[in-house]
């Protein structure tokens, strides 16, 4: 086991430049750097009197992280103030309180965090101010969201963190101006988690609809902040959804793995949209982010009532995307160099950082499987073959941000070279700070480019 894992982490070195790796919720990260030592925060020195400081704006530093997915973590953050889900100033100052690379001071300070800006909702909402609550539950619901992201799957907490994400959300809902509804799509012998929205002051009658489902671990409240108000302020009638094993799904059912053939909840989540009165079926678009690049690709290969595509990623294999993070195939490790979910906490510091150990506990656990190894041999099932991509005959908007590394862009390459439908492709670039995955930086661009296609297309 100890060889396997010196390679893992050898592999990790190999990879530490690369802007972008484990973004998706593969099992290895850069380790981490310690943080800048205190006293270079703009702070007065200990000791020392205001008038002996000298004069400054302010105590705030535009400061990130040395681990490169704490640091992406931040911009999702701060990407996310675009459209009221957070503060530039909060998110910053929680930084500073939170220790490089170690995801439980993460979580402490964003449910923190989370639950002060909830009771400031709540009592500005007991005084009548409604769009201040509205504003204030908002963001509460995306801190909660983001302690939910770094607690382990196998923590109690991740699944309360969720709910408190969603339970701000709904009340921020009610008091929004356009429709909304939660609802729940049946499947088996569960419900899955989803919401309706259609604009404030939309006409009655049938309109352009947009279906969005999001990946590993994004949320449907995060889908609403980073496409969902902008498509909504476009006129978009609205339904995000979530299938087996994503963030949504898990708090209401815990360990119920991720499914290859997405294409079974994508006809459940068509069919509930078209039933409802104000739906056109004649503009009917679908949209994937993340992993929900793959779900949505797999949905439009075998649900022709999809009249348009945005994949934000194109993903075709799960597999080949996932081993590019980390520069080798578990999948091959051999068996003696294995290591199962209960032998994660016993592996040597060195060998393996916090943030490793819970992001490789929670791959394996999402995937179903009980070992690392088998986690990657699950995903060899998720793909989208040669044969399926050419029956999406619907037009294709296929993005992707030119940082993302060279897999993600092979695989844009390979999903507009298969289907059969006219493509459409833009790369984002680092300019736009919109060059990293899922445009997390520039989420405003990324709705422009990806809505205004869709307007001419539908329109």
């Amino acid at each position: 086991m100890q060889s396997g894992m010196k390679t893992l982490v050898g592999s990790v070195a190999a990879v530490r430049a690369s802007r972008r790796r484990f973004v998706a919720g593969t099992a290895v990260a850069a380790a981490g750097l310690p943080w800048p030592a205190p006293g270079r925060s703009g702070e007065p020195a200990k000791g020392a009197s205001m008038n002996e400081s000298r004069l400054e704006r302010g105590l705030t530093r535009v400061k990130g992280f040395e681990d490169a997915e704490m640091d992406f973590q931040l911009i999702r953050q701060l990407g996310s103030t675009r459209y009221g889900g957070a503060s530039i100033g909060e998110c910053l100052a929680l930084a500073r309180r939170i220790e490089n690379g170690v995801p439980e001071s993460w979580v402490t300070a964003f449910t923190d965090a989370a639950v002060r800006q909830e009771a400031d909702a709540r009592a500005r909402a007991a005084r009548g101010h409604a769009v201040s609550a509205r504003d204030r539950f908002l963001v509460a619901s995306n801190s909660f969201r983001a302690a939910e992201y770094y607690s382990s799957v196998a923590d109690p907490r991740h699944a309360r963190l969720g709910l408190k994400s969603r339970q701000c959300f709904l009340a921020a809902m009610q008091l929004q101006d356009h429709g909304f509804e939660a609802v729940s799509l049946p499947f088996g012998e569960h419900e899955l988690p989803a919401y309706y929205m259609r604009p404030a002051g939309a006409p009655e009658r049938r309109g352009k609809t947009l279906m969005i489902v999001s990946g590993y671990d994004g949320t449907l409240e995060e889908t609403y902040l980073a496409y969902g108000r902008p498509a909504l302020e476009r006129g978009y009638n609205l339904l995000l959804f979530a299938g087996p094993g994503q963030m949504d799904t898990l708090r209401f059912h815990p360990g119920q793995p991720f499914l290859p053939e997405y294409e079974r909840i994508g006809a459940i989540a068509t069919a509930h949209v078209l039933s409802r009165p104000y739906t056109d079926p004649r503009r009917l678009a679908l949209m994937g982010i993340s992993f929900g690049g793959y779900f949505a690709t797999r949905i439009a290969a075998h649900e022709p009532r999809i009249r348009a595509l945005v994949p934000n990623s194109p993903i075709v294999d799960l597999h080949a995307y996932m081993t590019s993070f980390i520069g080798f195939d578990p999948a091959r490790m051999p068996d003696a160099e294995d290591f199962r979910v209960a032998e994660i906490d016993r592996l040597p510091a060195e060998l393996m950082t916090a943030q490793q150990r819970d992001m490789a506990r929670n791959l394996i656990l999402r995937l179903g499987c009980d070992s690392f190894k088998q986690a990657y041999l699950r995903l060899r099932d998720f793909r989208v073959g040669e044969r399926d991509l050419a029956r999406i005959a619907c037009p294709v908007l296929a993005l992707a941000g030119r940082g993302e590394g060279e897999e993600p862009l092979r695989q844009l390459e390979r999903f507009c070279q298969g289907v059969s439908g006219p493509t459409t492709r833009h790369l984002f670039s680092s300019e736009e700070g919109a060059d990293g995955h899922c445009q997390s930086g520039n989420l405003a661009y990324s709705a422009a480019v990806s809505l205004d296609w869709l307007d001419e297309i539908l329109d």
